[in-house]
């Protein structure tokens, strides 16, 4: 991951036209859409599936998995920005962040495997391997993704395409979460042949292998096209200070921590809520997987909607709407399957647009901070905002670990019936609570979309480049 030589260049820097004048193509929306399905290969498996798979195959104790997650992201507290640094001053001939996507495909499958390995020891020694490798997985993770969250930033710098390049992602990630969802309850037992700890290893290889496939994918089709007003290298310390005074990704930092403890809340309880509320558990698989396919017709919904609402305005009614939705599944009683799917759909599809509504708007805060400073640090800016997702995402899980420990949860047995009400209320009332804190906290993003074209003009302006009319770029998208 070393800088190379300074006479080698970005890809990029042959590409002297400005970027909002050159409509994205398809192939490179759709290249950079199928990296999430890789990715979702994993961070859709933790979401819905490690949790369990620590307490019902791993075998250890559901507060002990809770608090080893919740720990390990105190880790990426520091390796998130330190990969962002990394990124952001990376020179190679292929640009500063399409090259993880080759060098840790294959760390990354190998760390895969390892995590959901359950090895032959006593209760602690399992616990130091799960601790091990967890946080092995997730700094990989850290290396490869946050490079590739960056890219979305450098690609164009029409907001617009922007939304609709992210949307084409979300899409490919929800596609990864649905086969994950689906495939994972009928790969392990199939590929294990009764041994579930054989199906695991053998189910993450499969993905593992995968993904580092369509990795490739997104390296060969997307090109880095925005360079920084200023070139001049700048210490990590200050890339830190001005995200500290960028108000609007402080928005949004808060913003991905509550509305991520909303998704893994409700994506983690779900295997629960159907082994032992529902008592069905063999719907599982076509419960998370019909959500999924929700959230990704809601991405492929987001170009759409922002034609008519400010990314603020419906970011908030979205939140509120997904608050309400997951309120009322409290009171649907456990008989009532259809509706069960009915309410999880329609939470799934207004939860969708979240995401490159989200994604969209970093890169549109990595733009007024350098138009704010001069300097744009775009990887920093994702790697923090990626931290704050992984943390909401560890309190999530190390919540249900706790309360469901608290309420005497026993794993493969019959739940009393404190447990089987701390289940409920973790797949409804407690997320749908989270996503109304997130509707308010969206109050206090302060970029209007007149505002944004503004400082991208401007921007243009100093890199010596034509500024075009965000409408006619639509026109030609």
């Amino acid at each position: 991951m070393t800088a190379t030589p300074d006479n080698i260049v970005s890809d990029s820097q042959s590409q002297p036209y400005s970027p909002a004048a050159q409509p994205l193509r398809f192939w490179e929306k759709a290249g950079y859409g199928v990296g999430d399905i890789g990715f979702n290969f994993y961070w859709a498996n933790i979401s819905a599936f490690l949790l369990i798979f620590y307490t019902d195959v791993f075998g250890i104790s559901a507060a002990a998995a809770g608090t080893m997650m919740l720990i390990t992201k105190i880790i990426d507290a520091f390796t998130d920005p330190m990969m962002g640094a990394i990124a952001d001053r990376t020179r190679s001939r292929f640009g500063k962040f399409r090259p993880y996507l080759l060098w840790l495909a294959l760390p990354l499958a190998g760390a895969g495997v390892l995590t959901y390995t359950t090895p032959d020891l006593d209760a602690d020694g399992k616990l130091i391997w799960a601790y091990c490798t967890y946080s092995l997985l997730m700094l990989i993770y850290t290396g490869i993704n946050i490079p590739y969250s960056a890219l979305s930033g450098v690609i164009t710098a029409d907001s617009q395409q922007r939304t609709t390049l992210v949307s084409f992602r979300f899409i490919g990630g929800f596609t990864g979460g649905i086969l994950v969802t689906y495939l994972t309850p009928k790969l392990v037992p199939w590929l294990g042949q009764g041994d579930d700890v054989l199906g695991w290893q053998l189910t993450m290889g499969l993905f593992g292998l995968a993904a580092a496939l369509l990795f490739l994918c997104t390296f060969a089709s997307t090109r880095e096209r925005i360079q920084p007003v200023s070139s001049a290298p700048v210490p990590v310390w200050q890339d830190i200070r001005d995200l500290a005074g960028n108000k609007p990704w402080l928005v949004l930092f808060c913003l991905a921590l509550v509305i991520m403890i909303t998704i893994t809340m409700r994506a983690s309880s779900a295997v629960y809520y159907f082994k032992y509320y529902l008592q069905q558990p063999q719907l599982v698989g076509e419960f998370l997987s019909s959500y999924m396919l929700a959230l990704a017709l809601g991405a492929a919904s987001t170009p759409l909607l922002t034609r008519f609402f400010d990314k603020k305005t419906l970011m908030m009614g979205l939140m509120s709407l997904a608050g309400l939705l997951s309120l009322a599944l409290y009171f649907v009683p456990p008989d009532n399957i259809s509706a069960v799917f009915a309410l999880n759909l329609a939470i799934g599809f207004v939860l969708g647009p979240k995401s490159p509504l989200a994604f969209s708007m970093y890169a549109d805060s990595a733009d007024y901070n350098e138009w704010r400073t001069g300097r744009r640090a775009t990887a920093m800016t994702f790697s923090a905002a990626t931290f704050s997702q992984k943390l909401g995402g560890a309190l999530a899980s190390a919540c249900i670990g706790w309360l469901l420990a608290l309420l005497g949860y026993v794993a493969n047995t019959t739940q009393n019936a404190g447990s089987q009400q701390g289940i409920l209320w973790l797949m409804s009332v407690i997320p749908g609570v989270v996503a109304l804190v997130a509707a308010a906290v969206m109050w206090f993003y302060p970029l209007t979309e007149a505002q944004l074209r503004q400082i991208q003009a401007e921007l243009s302006a100093r890199r010596g480049l034509p500024a075009v009319d965000a409408d006619d770029v639509m026109s030609k998208s």
